[in-house]
């Protein structure tokens, strides 16, 4: 496989995690926070060009209770650039950093910690062989589409066979990213990740198999079902 560069979108608020609350310094293993665990998923990899994280305006808070991440934010492979308002914004400000020759990019969330080699790397296969490529789940709860908050009256149901919860990395070639984003007519707080953008702009995305174990932290009850992952016998995500 190819080596790639990976952009981790990391300046959201984290809303919903709780007040003054950060996802990604929430202890997830052995004291190492959620992005450190994340950093370290990539760069225990040799096919990993670099790593570009998209950070609050600032930077990170201060790093000295966390020496394993601040060692991994110092490490040659690692740059920080000032992300933007939205997470399309964020990746785009990345982008910026990623070399020319570098042409496979890959992004992931910052706050999906237990995402695995298996998953890198039939995501990378498959968008070395397709374009551009995401790993997806597919939906297992009945879906109901209704207008408004509820309680609201049921449309219609929705037919799941052809639905997929996509997750992340999200590989693409770099100039393919570069191209959707100077193609999109829609405003970048409005583009939910690369796979739209690269559908806006015409171009193809395929779907591979996910993991449930890559989850995304966004709520401390989501901090608690990874860690549940990592305490199972014989279970290592990587």
């Amino acid at each position: 496989m190819p080596h790639f560069a990976v952009i981790l979108p990391a300046a959201g608020a984290s809303k919903r995690f709780g007040p003054g609350a950060s996802k990604l310094f929430a202890p997830l293993k052995d004291g190492l926070p959620v992005i450190a665990c994340t950093l370290e998923r990539f760069l225990s990899r040799e096919d990993v060009e670099l790593v570009v994280i998209a950070t609050p305006a600032g930077g990170f808070r201060s790093t000295d209770d966390h020496p394993a991440l601040r060692r991994a934010l110092e490490e040659r492979r690692v740059r920080q650039c000032t992300g933007g308002p939205s997470r399309a914004q964020s990746v785009r400000n990345a982008l910026a950093h990623v070399p020319p020759h570098v042409e496979w990019v890959a992004v992931h969330d910052a706050a999906r910690p237990l995402v695995s080699s298996a998953v890198i790397d039939r995501t990378v296969e498959a968008a070395c062989r397709y374009g551009a490529a995401v790993p997806a789940l597919p939906i297992v709860p009945t879906v109901k589409q209704a207008d408004g908050p509820l309680p609201a009256k049921v449309q219609r149901t929705v037919q799941r066979q052809t639905l997929w919860g996509v997750q992340t990395p999200q590989v693409a070639r770099r100039a393919a990213l570069e191209a959707a984003y100077e193609a999109c007519t829609l405003p970048l707080d409005r583009v939910t990740d690369e796979a739209q953008l690269l559908e806006l702009a015409g171009q193809d995305v395929w779907l591979v198999a996910g993991d449930e174990r890559n989850l995304k932290i966004t709520t401390p009850e989501d901090l608690h079902a990874a860690r549940a992952f990592l305490d199972q016998a014989g279970e290592d995500p990587r």
